[in-house]
Formats: C-alpha cells, sequence, structure tokens
C-alpha cells in the first residue's frame, strides 16, 4: 500500500502546479456549477426575512409567536434530515445525484412555497428547501474539494461561501425589488384622521402637516386603508409619547400593541400581503432550475469514481481538470488509500474507529465554532450600532449595503489568500481578531458607549469572519476525512453545524435577556478564544497538500 503512493507523490511532484498546466475553463465550469448549490443556501435560508411581515397577516400567525418561530426554523429541520441523508447516501449514490436530486428540491419547494394556499403547505414546502440546503451545504464544497488540484483546491472551495453571500445578497435586493413601499402606522392614522394629527401635533412648530400628509399618501394602498378604517373605527393619530415613568411606558406599549394590529390589518390587504410575498419565494425557481438542469452536464467526483473501481472514468475527468500525466499521478495516488476490500463498500463502522473518531470530533468543533463564534451576536446588534452613530440606515438597506457587501469584498480576501497564506493562520486570526473585537465591543456596551468607533468595530467583526472562518471552516472540513468514508464523516460535520446554528437560535434571546448586551459579547469572546487555543494545539495545515497527502497524515 505504501508504495504506489509514494510513486503518486512523486509523479505529482514532477508536474508543475502553475495554474496554465490545468485546463482552468473546465474547472471554473464544473465548481462554479456546483458551487450554485451554495448560491440556492443563501438565498433560501435568507429569503424569508424579507417575506416575514407579509406572509404572517396573509395566513394569520401574526399573534402566534409559536407559528411564527414554527414558520422561521421549518427549513432548519430540514436541513438536519438533510445532512443525515447525505451521511447515509453519499458514499453510495455519488456526489453528483444528490447534488441534481438537491436542485431538484430547491425547485419544487421554490415553486410550491409560491403558490402555498394555506399555512401547512407552507411549513411542508420550507421543510423540502431544508432538505436541498442540508444535501447542499454538505455536497457542494465536497465535489469541489475532490475535483480540484492541489495547489488552487482552497480558492475553488472558497468559492462556495462566495456563492452563498451573493445568494444572500441576491435574495435580499430581490426582497426589496419586489416589496412596495409600506407607510407606518402613524401615517396610516394620519390619512384616516387628519384631523386627530393637527390636533395631536398641534405643539411642534417642526411637524409640517401638508407634507406629511403627502408623504404617507405617496406609499398609501386605498382599498387597504379602507379595511383598516372598518376593524379601527374613530382611529386616532398618537404624538410621540415622552418619559421614563410607569404611565409613559405603559402608553408606550399600547401604542405598539395598536401598531402591530394596525399594520397586520393593512398588510393583509397590499399586493404585498396577498402576492408579493409569494414573487419573493417563487424567484428562486429561476436559479434553482438552472442547477438542477447544469448539473446533469458536470463529471462526477473522481475520487467518488475511484471508490467505486470506475478507474477508467475517473481517468477521464482528471485528465481533463490536468491533462493525463496529471491524471495518472492522482489516479495512483488516490488508489493508495483505498484497499481492494473497500472497492465499492461503505463501512459505516469506520466512523468509529479511534483515528478516524479523533479526525471527526476535530470537524465537528471547526463547525459548531463556526457557528458559535459569535457572529450572529453582530448581525442583531448592528442596526442598533448603526443607529447609534447616527446613520438613518433603514433594516433592509443596512443588510444590502452593509452587511452584504462588507461580507462579499472580504469573501474574496480569503480567496485570494487561502492556498498561499493557509488555512490554520487564517483560522486563528479569525478566533483570535473576534475576541478582541467582542471584547471591545461588550466593553463598550458597559459603558453604554456610541459614537463612529462601534461602528467600525461591527464592521471589522463582519470583514474579520467573512475573510476567515466563514470560508475556511467549508474549506478544512471537505479536506480532512478519508476517501472511503467522506460523505458519511462530512455530514456528521455539517449535522453538527446545523445543530449548533438550532441551539444558537433558540438560547440566544435567553442569553440575550440574561447577560444583556456586554455580557453576550463576552460570552462569545471566550468562546472564541477557546476556539483560538484548540485550532492552535489541534489544526494541522492543509495547504498545497492533496487529500490523500492529508489522509495519510491524519491517519498515519
Amino acid at each position: 500500500m505504501g508504495h504506489p503512493g509514494k510513486l503518486g507523490s512523486n509523479m505529482r511532484d514532477s508536474i508543475t502546479t502553475d495554474r496554465q498546466h490545468y485546463n482552468m475553463s473546465a474547472l471554473w465550469l464544473a465548481c462554479l456549477v456546483a458551487a450554485m448549490g451554495g448560491l440556492l443556501f443563501g438565498y433560501d435560508w435568507v429569503v424569508i426575512g424579507g417575506a416575514k411581515p407579509f406572509y404572517e397577516p396573509f395566513f394569520g400567525i401574526s399573534n402566534s409567536t409559536e407559528l411564527q418561530g414554527l414558520a422561521m426554523s421549518s427549513a432548519l429541520f430540514g436541513c438536519l434530515a438533510g445532512a443525515m441523508a447525505t451521511g447515509a447516501l453519499s458514499d453510495r449514490m455519488g456526489r453528483k445525484r444528490l447534488l441534481i436530486i438537491a436542485g431538484l428540491l430547491f425547485t419544487l419547494s421554490a415553486v410550491w412555497t409560491a403558490l402555498a394556499g394555506g399555512f401547512t403547505t407552507f411549513i411542508m414546502a420550507r421543510i423540502l428547501g431544508g432538505v436541498g440546503i442540508g444535501l447542499a451545504s454538505n455536497l457542494s464544497p465536497m465535489y469541489i474539494a475532490e475535483l480540484s488540484p492541489a495547489p488552487i483546491r482552497g480558492r475553488f472551495v472558497s468559492i462556495n461561501q462566495l456563492t452563498i453571500v451573493i445568494g444572500i445578497l441576491a435574495a435580499q435586493i430581490t426582497n426589496m425589488v419586489i416589496a412596495q413601499p409600506v407607510p407606518t402606522a402613524n401615517q396610516i392614522r394620519l390619512l384616516l384622521n387628519e384631523s386627530s394629527a393637527a390636533k395631536a401635533m398641534a405643539n411642534d412648530p417642526e411637524f409640517d402637516m401638508a407634507k406629511a400628509t403627502s408623504d404617507a399618501a405617496r406609499l398609501a394602498d386605498q382599498p387597504a386603508l379602507k379595511t383598516v378604517l372598518q376593524r379601527f373605527p374613530g382611529i386616532q393619530y398618537i404624538a410621540p409619547i415622552t418619559g421614563d415613568d410607569r404611565q409613559a411606558a405603559d402608553q408606550r406599549d399600547a401604542k405598539t400593541k395598536q401598531d402591530d394590529a394596525i399594520m397586520v390589518a393593512y398588510i393583509a390587504q397590499t399586493p404585498n400581503g396577498q402576492v408579493g410575498w409569494r414573487w419573493m419565494f417563487g424567484a428562486e425557481t429561476v436559479p434553482a432550475a438552472a442547477f438542477f438542469l447544469l448539473m446533469f452536464f458536470i463529471p462526477e467526483s473522481p475520487r467518488w469514481l475511484m471508490k467505486y473501481g470506475r478507474d477508467e472514468q475517473a481517468m477521464r475527468v482528471l485528465a481533463m481538470v490536468g491533462g493525463d500525466d496529471y491524471a495518472r499521478a492522482e489516479v495512483a495516488d488516490i488508489k493508495s488509500t483505498l484497499s481492494n476490500t473497500e472497492v465499492a463498500q461503505v463501512h459505516f463502522s469506520d466512523l468509529l474507529s479511534p483515528k478516524l473518531l479523533r479526525i471527526i470530533g476535530l470537524g465537528v468543533f471547526l463547525a459548531v465554532f463556526q457557528q458559535w463564534c459569535g457572529i450572529n451576536v453582530i448581525f442583531n446588534y448592528a442596526q442598533e450600532v448603526f443607529s447609534a452613530a447616527g446613520y438613518g440606515v433603514s433594516g433592509i438597506l443596512f443588510n444590502i449595503v452593509i452587511t452584504g457587501i462588507v461580507s462579499l469584498l472580504f469573501t474574496f480576501v480569503a480567496i485570494y489568500t487561502v492556498d498561499s497564506f493557509g488555512r490554520r493562520p487564517l483560522m486563528l486570526i479569525g478566533a483570535g481578531g473576534l475576541a478582541v473585537i467582542y471584547a471591545v465591543l461588550g466593553t463598550g456596551y458597559y459603558f453604554k458607549s456610541t459614537g463612529i468607533y462601534m461602528l467600525i468595530l461591527v464592521i471589522s467583526a463582519i470583514a474579520c469572519y467573512a475573510m476567515t472562518l466563514a470560508p475556511m471552516v467549508w474549506v478544512i472540513i471537505s479536506e480532512l476525512f478519508p476517501n472511503r468514508i467522506r460523505g458519511a464523516a462530512m455530514s456528521v460535520a455539517v449535522f453538527s453545524l446545523w445543530v449548533g446554528c438550532l441551539l444558537l437560535t433558540y438560547t440566544f434571546p435567553w442569553l440575550n435577556e440574561t447577560l444583556g448586551a456586554h455580557g453576550a459579547f463576552w460570552l462569545y469572546g471566550a468562546i472564541c478564544a477557546a476556539g483560538f487555543v484548540v485550532i492552535y494545539l489541534r489544526l494541522p495545515e492543509t495547504k498545497g497538500k492533496s487529500l490523500e497527502t492529508i489522509e495519510r497524515e491524519l491517519m498515519g
């Protein structure tokens, strides 16, 4: 077994790694098609946030936090099912066939969600899309890693994270373009009872009645206004409530509840509430169908083909990537990691072997750490920090222009540094950098600080995450596991990632309430510091090494 491996490694060393010796057009085409799974993952994951204010009134769930939570988390349960299915099927069925199935599930989910007539069918459609996310989040980076040459593998696997970010941006932009402007509850009050507005604001010299009425009228939908008036006869304009005593707080709470009820009644009768949210989900059909169809035209993973004894097919795929000499070197090296008894066999009991269990444990830690590194805290508090810094940025505009673009730009930094700087240094920078940023942010919140420097800290955290932990974890977990059991082992890691995401989603409100903003930042800063220590002590560098070399080093 050792001799063929040395032969393969020697042959590879004799082949220059300059990119001109690879068929970059074919490699880009195959990897970009596979990475469309990441794009659909990002779109499907985020689109529901923009549609939320509109489908909730349609389904009548605006007053039920349980049903609202079910709608938002249903795709996550599908992700868990998809991750488990990948573990059972990917080493038997191959990467390509399951990615085709993922494309089909995304397409069906987009159409079904858009046409959902009731809440139950809506939930079922979202779960179906979640299964597609679970499949794609496993298989897209794995397929790219198994196809790409070692010297540029990190760059190509990082493209999957880039497409996730593009998918998120696409969903946010789609939501913004489709959604028609919606007036505020007080603007609705003003239009339905101008005299009450004039009376309430009579002592405010800065209030321009004509301009306020004109601004509100530009946003208003007349049939929806009539519905609100029927539901709230005698509706009154309410001036801003000042004061810090209990009476003022009770008045603000009562106004907030009535505002919510007014908006639900209004939105349910608007184009947004009737069909707009359907188009937000339905727009995914185009890229989903394209992904489904294009997957038929890219090759199967050469390493899976070798696993099932299809050496000639694997040779053709590898020759397409790097030529005949490259293909012969790769085939020899891949064979060195597969014994004759392992061809066309999947032994799930191997997952429990001590050596592999140690590697899987590292993969699981990294996957969960990516979720628990605290970036979700940043996204929860970023709007508040921007407002405190004096920026009147709406939630949608903030997400698109700030977090989306910063994430996109710094993902390019990861793509251009991962194969030169290395995985391990970038992971250490990410963990250490976030720990420091959270420590400073927590201190700022503790002393109730506001201003431009808080804004810079938020942007720095998003940038740090986008260029390090976000793409690097996907790269590393696609490289760590042996050829013979890679699909099942990676599914364990990705399943753990989604469990970590689920736990984070449900525990964050409690942590936020219990610890406050400063305590939440300090807690996640401590988690990042612990992650830094584990990465420093346990994570090997995989830059420039073939998957087979990594396997021999970790399993040796």
